[in-house]
């Protein structure tokens, strides 16, 4: 089966700095898919410049084998595809609905699909007519995470999801996303091994800007001198 995404010796340059250096990676459809390395290799930096929100200095990324590499973001959420970034992206002063409605094309909601998030997620609706900056820590991701899956989208691309969260809350995504990647295929950029182990089929290592590792993700769970080699900077407090 082809890949859903496919990037292929992608550059992407911030200001002067060169923070790709020819990232390729192949994403299969379905299921959750990791991206794993140290602050600063260059995870966020590849799912912006998937989204459209860097332009890449060459190299392609193909989703559905179609090139989008530098199209508009706005054009690229139109063909499927989430994003929820390290910072959430929510709207403190809205509530819970209203951050729902703008996330929606036309501010409407299919009932099942909200049902649905309701059953994943049942602090949204605990939570529907209240403010958003009221939100703990781990019920602003669940938002943040809800405000993607509002609509179908085939690729939800989610940078650290677990930054910050208590391990509670933290088990609990774990069961939220493996409900989600039931019908959506996640590319989850993680420092937290144990989350990233939990629920990824394929893992690639990134590190100064390159893929230095990719492979299943059970192949590096089971080898310890594997993680050692690729993991031992970016997941050692961990």
């Amino acid at each position: 089966m082809a890949p859903i995404l496919s990037l292929d010796d992608v550059h992407t340059d911030i200001a002067q700095y060169q923070i790709l250096h020819g990232v390729s990676l192949d994403v299969p459809e379905g299921g959750v898919h990791v991206i794993l390395g140290r602050n600063g290799a260059g995870k966020t930096t590849t799912l912006r410049t998937i989204m459209g929100l860097w332009r890449p200095r060459r190299g392609s990324v193909r989703f559905r084998g179609a090139d989008i590499a530098g199209f508009p973001t706005p054009d690229i959420a139109r063909r499927g595809i989430a994003f929820v970034p390290e910072n959430m992206g929510i709207f403190g002063g809205l509530t819970v609905e209203e951050n729902m409605r703008l996330a929606s094309h036309d501010g409407s909601f299919d009932s099942r699909r909200l049902d649905r998030i309701y059953h994943i997620f049942p602090a949204i609706k605990q939570f529907w007519t209240k403010p958003a900056h009221a939100l703990s820590g781990g019920q602003k991701q669940m938002l943040a995470v809800s405000r993607a899956i509002i609509e179908k989208r085939d690729l939800i691309l989610i940078d650290e999801p677990t930054k910050g969260l208590a391990p509670s809350i933290i088990r609990n995504m774990i069961a939220a996303f493996r409900e989600i990647a039931e019908e959506t295929t996640i590319l989850l950029v993680e420092q937290n091994f144990h989350f990233a182990s939990a629920l990824g089929q394929t893992v690639a290592v990134i590190d100064d800007g390159r893929i230095v590792h990719r492979g299943a993700m059970a192949d590096l769970v089971k080898d310890p001198a594997l993680q050692s080699r690729f993991l031992s900077l970016s997941l050692e407090a961990h």
